[in-house]
């Protein structure tokens, strides 16, 4: 684990919010030099803690208005391996995330679609159609609000 300072913390959370930032933003933003804040944000990449540059993409400007949030439970566990569910629904565009999850259902995902009736499609021919799949419950996204993480 990486000690970091408060100007660490800083830099992770403006890169959050904005992953092309420059490093001379950053030290103009943080009182660093261009140098330094450069060196500040590569020894957060060797460290790990930067793992990747990450675009938004405009869900909504792509003509998906609606994102559902399913909680999926496998009827026969034993029958259906984990990794066919999970190469399986991995196939379906749609679904964006996938996630293996402990509590009330096996796995969460994420799923776009144009309108409710495009949604209800795919859960239909799609994600029900699925190998092992039981229960499904869906709770639609009605506002999402981003922050930066626990970044102090």
């Amino acid at each position: 684990m990486i000690d970091l300072d408060d100007t660490d913390r800083a830099i992770l959370r403006a890169l959050a919010l904005e992953a092309g930032v420059s490093a001379g933003a950053l030290g103009r933003r943080f009182g660093l030099s261009q140098p330094a804040a450069w060196r500040r944000v590569k020894r957060l990449e060797e460290a790990g803690v930067l793992a990747g540059v990450q675009v938004d993409v405009d869900r909504a400007a792509l003509g998906f208005g609606v994102t559902v949030f399913l909680g999926v439970k496998l009827a026969t566990k034993g029958r259906v391996s984990l990794e066919d569910f999970e190469r399986a629904v991995a196939a379906i565009p749609e679904v964006q995330v996938i996630q293996h999850v402990l509590g009330l259902f096996d796995y969460r995902l994420r799923v776009v679609a144009r309108d409710i009736a495009d949604f209800e499609r795919v859960l239909r021919r799609r994600i029900m159609t699925l190998p092992g799949v039981g229960n499904v419950e869906a709770n639609v996204l009605l506002t999402e609000e981003r922050r930066p993480g626990p970044l102090g």
